[in-house]
């Protein structure tokens, strides 16, 4: 229980840090002084700030996925996601920033394929498409849903991502299902 206890104040104190502080200027005695730890301590959970920054954002893919609910639309799914980049805006638009670039844009891949493989999967209920199509019509969207995330926060993330997302889903209704139909016409398997 303290274990996890620790662990969880280190991710807090590393977050309210990146939110003050570009990445590379944060260092294990930061963390460290703000937990009231040693840096022994820090150093028998993460091996570096990297690896807390890799399990931050695991961490935060899981509470995605844990929330999830087969009720909501994809586009509900994705809103929910991006509670933690809109409660952290400067943090997100530090990593960003960083030469940890790569560990937001995983996050974000990831989320957003959690998402829309959900999604298509029970969309697809009673469909009878190809394996390989609903993962190619997944992979589209996880992919198009990762660009415009990157892009806003390229942008210094002032849309609203609600407004953006629901506007999307509009814009697309219909045509997962619509996709998934015509897989299950197609005659030859992919």
């Amino acid at each position: 229980m303290a274990q996890q206890y620790t662990k969880k104040k280190i991710r807090e104190e590393f977050i309210k840090i990146l939110n003050e502080r570009p990445l590379n200027k944060i260092t294990v005695k930061d963390i460290a002084s703000a937990c009231e730890i040693n840096r022994n301590t820090f150093y028998y959970y993460y091996t570096d700030v990297y690896a807390l920054l890799s399990e931050l954002f695991q961490t935060e893919l899981q509470t995605v996925i844990d929330e999830y609910n087969d009720t909501f639309s994809w586009e509900e799914s994705f809103i929910v996601a991006t509670k933690f980049a809109l409660e952290n805006k400067i943090a997100i638009n530090h990593v960003y920033n960083s030469m940890q670039r790569e560990e937001l844009e995983d996050y974000i891949y990831n989320v957003s394929g959690h998402v829309m493989n959900r999604y298509v999967e029970k969309l697809s209920d009673g469909i009878s498409a190809s394996s390989g199509d609903k993962k190619l019509i997944s992979s589209f969207y996880q992919c198009a849903l990762t660009e415009m995330v990157l892009r806003w926060i390229a942008s210094g993330m002032k849309e609203d991502p609600d407004t953006i997302v629901r506007r999307i889903g509009q814009l697309f209704d219909g045509h997962i299902a619509l996709s998934l139909k015509r897989s299950s016409g197609l005659n030859d398997v992919w």
